[in-house]
């Protein structure tokens, strides 16, 4: 395990990029704890307020990843202040992304169903580092065999299909499908054969003529739709924290 971190993480220096990462998820979970707990009122956690203005976490957030950024960018890809810079932007990104919601609606949306969209962005940008970080780039390894120089250089060419392949299914409206696709070919392919999502560019574009098509599009999103909706609710609850109940409009 040493000579692999060695090799692949720290020799083609993407330990800050692993601080980062490690750094970014950790936030957020702590942050949702937190969260959590003063939403139950228990624990010593309150909210932060200045003169009576509720202090967002997304502000310290930003604070630190203009300082993690900056810092990251100038101090290169190795040594300890660059390892401290990753982790300051880390946990900068992990607080800013769990407001993410607050941030598109421009409103305290944390615990509505419109707060659900910062819990999908922060696994979407938690998978596309790890994505990153896992890539066995030969750039930055030294001394290697041609061996070595054959395997990585398949794995990047079969990547670089693959994200052409992920293009695709993204133009169909699957965005999590393209993601995972990058790294796994079949996802790629079976989002290819399947039908696009109703509005998609896809549909807009191929679907125009077609009605049959755009029906059986439809039909099948919202049978997807209705089958994985509560699972996935679910896990967004379980990540996020259960959204309050929404208020009935006044009759």
């Amino acid at each position: 395990m040493g000579h692999w971190l060695q090799r692949n993480i720290i020799e083609p220096g993407k330990l800050p990029l692993l601080l980062a990462l490690t750094a970014f998820v950790l936030t957020f979970l702590v942050t949702r704890v937190i969260t959590r707990l003063i939403r139950a009122g228990k624990g010593p956690f309150g909210n932060v307020k200045a003169g009576g203005l509720h202090i967002h976490h997304v502000v310290p957030g930003v604070v630190l990843t203009i300082v993690g950024g900056f810092g990251a960018v100038a101090s290169g890809r190795h040594g300890f202040g660059t390892a401290v810079f990753a982790v300051l932007f880390g946990v900068g990104a992990g607080l800013v992304l769990d407001e993410f919601a607050l941030i598109l609606h421009l409103d305290d949306v944390y615990w509505t169903e419109e707060g659900r969209k910062s819990v999908e962005v922060v696994v979407l940008t938690a998978a596309l580092v790890g994505l990153v970080l896992a890539g066995f780039s030969p750039f930055g390894v030294n001394n290697m065999t041609q061996q070595e120089l054959h395997d990585r250089g398949g794995v990047i060419s079969t990547v670089a299909v693959n994200f052409l392949f992920a293009l695709a299914v993204l133009s169909k409206g699957k965005t999590r499908m393209a993601i995972f696709s990058v790294i796994v070919p079949l996802v790629g392919l079976i989002g290819l054969v399947r039908l696009a999502r109703p509005g998609s560019p896809w549909a807009r574009r191929f679907y125009r003529r077609r009605p049959r098509a755009r029906a059986r599009a439809t039909l099948r999103a919202y049978r997807h739709d209705r089958r994985w909706a509560g699972p996935r609710r679910r896990l967004q609850d379980l990540i996020g924290g259960k959204p309050d109940p929404q208020a009935l409009p006044p009759h």
